[in-house]
């Protein structure tokens, strides 16, 4: 993943081909809002303006087609979703550059290709992973076992930064368990959403999966709708407690991913010569705007400056540009409002008398949003760069000496999404169990794997997704005992 090219020069600018899938999306500009290119500010299409009348609509006709979709059992469910796992396959090219212009992650690297293959393989995944009924008790004239039936209706509401594939984290289980969903994306990422949902749609029964794309209010009458069985939500943890209290009068199940300060925790001994990739993309991967991405790192003072000089080589020498260019790696914020929180973060560690040591400032030549992949050193808990989940291309390094320290700091948040450690492996594992997080690295950071469950505790939420669990997490738990 890594270049010699400079990161504040633009690769040249090139015609985008032609889209029929945005075609098929986009509505006419009367009738819907402008969605603009993360990189240059220019309109690339028109979402739709849904109400919350829509949304009652949408509820009420997939509430009609799940008992028909549950019907089918899950041998025939899971036909149909590898059909609109080909179906992503054949237009992910497509998707991938709806994805690079409205989000702005570039195309290669851990991109825009990236995020459109995943979304096939999560479809596949939830389509092929069995959930047997699970024996309970047996003895004589008496046998209990539990199995898991379709809840009826869920909510998937989505985030800007990963809109199709975490889209899909959500989707693809609760269709193959037998709900309908009723999607809700990002009003700055709506495009990527309804892209993904048009091309399953094509081989799923009428109402069983549908997308409205509207305002704050829309998103608030979900969390409390009264025919909706489930909510599923990624997004900051602020949001996170307002679901949480708008669905207490209809119960509405809940899986909550939130926000994560995740902390890297690099030991003595460590080589950075070693680790120096895999902790660049740990922290970097989509421009830093991914909760799982690693956002401080503890690093012992006796491996510090190496570990410094490493990770500035690789913030150097990464191109960063518009996400449709083939060279670059790194791409914009997606919103002004996180170009706006980067900024603030990095002012203020500055006036705490931090040390840029490289970045630190904006790249107006590569366009409006674009923020030099920046790293910060002399940097301690209680600057706002480490106590705030920065979402961009920012790390703040914090020198230790202590480990016993070094993981107390790392625990002091309130989040705990992930974690890791950098080093010695049968050490690290032994620092790995105190951690508190819900997924702990070792000598990698936010890797996921569609077999093996995430999610999040303290106020990154809770409940799991991926693979029997995250199946489990979209059905209702039924015990038949005969």
């Amino acid at each position: 993943m890594t270049t010699t090219e400079s990161p504040t020069t633009a690769a040249p600018t090139t015609t985008p081909p032609s889209n029929p899938l945005i075609d098929a999306i986009t509505v006419d500009p009367e009738q819907g809002r402008a969605i603009q290119d993360a990189s240059s500010g220019e309109t690339i299409g028109y979402a739709p303006v849904h109400t919350v009348a829509d949304l009652d609509a949408a509820v009420g006709a997939a509430r009609a087609a799940q008992t028909g979709w549950a019907a089918l059992g899950h041998e025939e469910r899971s036909r149909i979703l590898h059909l609109a796992a080909d179906e992503i396959d054949a237009h992910a090219e497509e998707l991938a550059r709806i994805i690079a212009s409205e989000q702005g992650k570039p195309l290669n690297g851990a991109g825009a290709r990236f995020e459109a293959a995943g979304c096939a393989v999560w479809v596949r995944n939830a389509a092929d992973t069995v959930i047997e009924p699970e024996l309970l008790f047996e003895a004589e004239g008496t046998r209990s076992e539990l199995h898991y039936v379709p809840l009826g209706v869920v909510a998937a509401i989505g985030p800007w930064n990963w809109p199709a594939l975490i889209g899909i984290w959500q989707i693809a289980p609760s269709l193959r368990m037998g709900n309908a969903v009723v999607v809700k994306p990002s009003s700055s990422t709506p495009l990527s959403v309804l892209a993904v949902v048009e091309l399953m749609n094509r081989h799923l029964p009428d109402d069983v999966l549908t997308v409205v794309s509207g305002n704050r209010e829309v998103g608030a009458r979900i969390a409390g709708h009264p025919r909706i069985d489930k909510v599923m939500f990624t997004g900051s943890t602020e949001t996170g407690r307002e679901i949480v209290r708008n669905s207490a009068d209809n119960l509405a199940r809940l899986t909550l991913e939130l926000g994560g300060n995740d902390p890297g925790i690099v030991l003595p001994g460590a080589k950075a010569s070693e680790i120096a990739e895999a902790l660049f993309w740990g922290i970097f991967i989509n421009t830093g705007q991914t909760c799982a991405a690693l956002k401080r790192l503890y690093v012992h003072e006796s491996v510090h400056d190496d570990v410094v000089a490493a990770l500035v080589s690789l913030a150097e020498s990464v191109p960063m540009g518009p996400g449709a260019d083939e060279e670059n790696l790194l791409g914009p914020l997606t919103t002004p409002q996180q170009f706006d929180i980067v900024s603030r973060l990095v002012d203020d560690a500055r006036q705490r008398g931090a040390t840029v040591v490289t970045g630190g400032e904006a790249a107006p030549e590569l366009g409006p949003r674009f923020y030099r992949t920046t790293i910060v050193t002399d940097i301690s808990d209680g600057a706002d760069l480490v106590e705030e989940e920065q979402f961009g291309p920012v790390i703040p390094v914090i020198r230790y000496t202590d480990l016993d320290d070094a993981v107390a700091r790392a625990n002091a948040s309130d989040q705990g999404l992930g974690a890791s450690v950098w080093g010695d492996p049968a050490e690290a594992r032994r620092v790995a169990d105190r951690l508190e997080a819900g997924t702990v690295w070792i000598n990698q950071h936010g890797t996921l794997n569609p077999m093996v469950p995430f999610g999040g505790v303290k106020a990154s939420g809770y409940g799991l997704e991926f693979g029997a669990h995250g199946l489990k997490s979209v059905a209702a738990p039924k015990v038949i005992t005969v």
